[in-house]
């Protein structure tokens, strides 16, 4: 209907609060959004009306998951210009001046254009948290987190908790962890098994990196 969302569609997006992890698994430090979401979500869970999002490097997809929320909760790893690893909480108007470290391409959106669309459309948020990472390391193509930046995953962890808790969000420790079919991403980017099976530089030059790549016959 020339792009305009019904009102169904439009309460598939909404929620009180949005927790939402951006950033690029594959760009080593790049990846510290999806993985501190990654082990949020495998630990706790909520009361209704809390989403947990892998926002990845969507961009502008990712406006009506924001303008449907009332609360929004973002990690992210944020070019602070201090020591790798430091950790900030940045809050409500401060937050779209620190979104983003880089664009990997020239197509990509960063989630600051997200903020400011959504805002110029509307979008009043009650709240709108920032927990951002100095990244250590960017350019690594296939990489994981650095072990810098991956030691601060439990203290943002505990920074987003304490908002949460604030929140109304009610978090609760796991019995167990979720199952394959509830994860955050996918399978092949699980870390153990995203770290255990990069190839070496040499091997994945001659036979590229079969973790990205199609098995043969497959499309």
């Amino acid at each position: 209907m020339n792009g305009m969302r019904t009102m169904a569609e439009h309460l598939d997006y909404a929620c009180d609060t949005l927790v939402l992890g951006i950033g690029n698994l594959l760009w080593a430090d790049e990846g510290f959004g999806i993985r501190t979401l990654e082990a949020l979500h495998a630990d706790w869970c909520f009361a209704p009306g809390i989403r947990l999002l892998d926002g990845g490097t969507q961009g502008l997809y990712l406006l009506p998951y924001v303008e449907g929320c009332r609360r929004l909760l973002i990690f992210d790893a944020v070019d602070y210009g201090l020591e790798a690893g430091s950790l900030q909480v940045v809050r409500d108007d401060d937050v779209p001046a620190f979104m983003g470290v880089k664009k990997m391409s020239l197509h990509q959106t960063g989630f600051q254009e997200v903020l400011s669309v959504a805002r110029l459309r509307g979008w009043s948020p009650d709240n709108v948290t920032l927990i951002g990472c100095q990244p250590e390391m960017l350019d690594d193509y296939g990489g994981s987190l650095s072990a810098t930046v991956k030691a601060r995953i439990p203290e943002a962890l505990e920074l987003a908790l304490s908002t949460l808790r604030g929140w109304g969000a009610q978090p609760r420790r796991r019995s167990a962890h979720p199952g394959a079919d509830e994860r955050i991403t996918l399978d092949s980017l699980d870390i153990e098994r995203y770290e255990g099976r990069r190839p070496s530089a040499e091997m994945a030059c001659r036979m590229g990196d079969g973790r990205f790549l199609a098995p043969d016959g497959a499309t």
